[in-house]
């Protein structure tokens, strides 16, 4: 794997609870301590729980209100334990992922630059640079987890198409000087955002309508001088004498991978996909590939997927990263057009009132899209009082309350027993589960199948965990 940002730490952790040799090659030497993004949605805040991540975080800030294209929009209504936003900086995220994926025997090499690789039918051949000359790294399979830039997705000749982003942002995050709270702030020239992040420090976001994106080089480098004279000129306040503690300018580019797997190689995050990082989507857009692809590629290296389990990352990532970038793209434009567009936002605002519409959006950025695949995750609360989901298994479920049934399925499914956890749980009354009897969900939290009470899981078993171990398969 390339890239040891959340992306790739947070799919280092689940190739290794699925059993599978990890190594992460990352070019910088030690963590950002900067963190650009800030802010986790429900479903993401649902993974961590899954995966007994939570208690690392504390008691992070929480809030209800987010937006769209800066128009106020609650997600306190998505169905959700954690509904909401919350706050939980980039560089706290990559910290206990890296600690995770640490403990679990994940191989993290630091000041290592990717060159060259090649992908053939029966692996890939990785060259790296690293602090003592050049090394060769043999894997079955590489992922790009290294950013919108990804090294990986240009040498493996993957086509990034999209459009150019045509407006451009400058951001920074600043102390020494106190900055009024503003929240999407359009001025007769541009945007203004302010927001306080704890320990005398603000980010400030500025954008000047029609200002478009300048060539400023990898990772966006801008002076500060040149966002406070842009600040001066929409806000007509005076920030110069602040001291700046990172500053970057990001625009509103449009792009994503014709494909997120081309044989052996596959990408993840803002290498498959590059979109203006508006409201946190972009991290956990990219987190969620993340946990997609960690047990379906465990499973393969394995040896024990079933045939075109791998695919299925793509046909299920690629449509809902599309449809984030359309609604991305709407917000862009909502977000930083200038007077022309308030007619558009007058209307959004009033479409926004209504709860069908509010309430779309909402699960759309909270990470539920009813359209995309892969369609309903177990509901959070149905396993109340199990512990956390810590490995990468799938989860048969009795759905009847009867402990006989339960130890019946247990036997129908041991030859899968070390791909899938057999439990008893009583009946569920809402839901997608209403009604079911038996359910099989993927390791991700999704719903690989329901049956009724008589219903025999041996189908969907196979069909996503592979063939059974014959040893160990017992009939009732």
């Amino acid at each position: 794997m390339v890239g040891a940002g959340p992306v790739g730490l947070m799919l280092a952790v689940e190739l290794r609870l699925g059993g599978a040799d990890t190594v992460v090659v990352e070019r910088r030497t030690a963590p950002d301590a900067a963190s650009r993004a800030s802010t986790l949605h429900a479903r993401t805040m649902e993974l961590l729980a899954q995966r007994g991540l939570l208690p690392a975080f504390g008691g992070p800030p929480h809030t209800g209100t987010g937006h769209f294209g800066g128009i106020p929009l609650g997600l306190d209504e998505v169905p959700s334990p954690y509904a909401g936003l919350w706050k939980i900086p980039q560089a706290h995220v990559e910290h206990v992922l890296a600690g995770r994926a640490a403990e679990l025997g994940a191989v993290v090499l630091r000041g290592h630059t990717l060159r060259a690789l090649a992908n053939r039918p029966d692996g890939v051949t990785a060259e790296v640079m690293g602090p003592t000359g050049p090394m060769t790294v043999e894997a079955g399979h590489l992922v790009g987890c290294d950013g919108e830039d990804s090294a990986v997705r240009r040498l493996a000749g993957i086509p990034f198409p999209g459009t150019e982003g045509r407006r451009e942002l400058l951001r920074a995050d600043v102390t020494g000087v106190r900055v009024r709270a503003r929240r999407f702030e359009r001025h007769p020239r541009g945007l203004a955002v302010a927001g306080p992040l704890g320990d005398g420090v603000t980010r400030v976001m500025v954008h000047e309508y029609g200002a478009a994106p300048r060539d400023r080089g990898p990772g966006g480098a801008v002076a500060f001088d040149e966002i406070a004279a842009a600040w001066a000129r929409v806000t007509g306040d005076d920030i110069a004498g602040a001291t700046p503690l990172w500053a970057n300018a990001f625009d509103d580019t449009a792009r994503q991978a014709a494909s997120y797997r081309r044989g052996r190689v596959l990408l993840a995050g803002d290498a498959a996909h590059r979109q203006l990082p508006v409201g946190g989507q972009a991290v956990n857009l990219g987190l969620h590939d993340a946990v997609n692809l960690g047990w379906k590629l465990a499973a393969t290296a394995r040896g024990h997927a079933p045939p075109g389990l791998l695919d299925t990352y793509h046909s299920e990532r690629h449509p809902a990263g599309a449809r984030a970038l359309t609604a991305i793209a709407a917000q862009a434009l909502l977000l930083l057009g200038g007077p022309g567009v308030d007619g558009a936002r007058e209307v959004v605002a009033e479409l926004l009132a209504l709860p069908t519409a509010r309430a779309q959006l909402a699960a759309a950025i909270g990470g539920f899209d009813p359209a995309a695949p892969p369609g309903p995750r177990l509901p959070p609360r149905a396993l109340d009082g199990a512990a956390p989901r810590t490995t990468a298994r799938g989860l048969l479920i009795d759905l009847t309350g009867e402990p006989a049934r339960a130890e019946a399925l247990r036997a129908r499914a041991a030859g899968w027993a070390d791909r899938v956890e057999v439990v008893g749980r009583r009946p569920l009354t809402s839901g997608p589960l209403a009604g079911a009897g038996t359910a099989l969900i993927r390791p991700d939290g999704h719903i690989a199948w329901r049956g009724g009470p008589s219903a025999g899981p041996d189908e969907a078993l196979t069909g996503w965990f592979g063939e059974p171990d014959r040893t160990q398969r017992r009939q009732p």
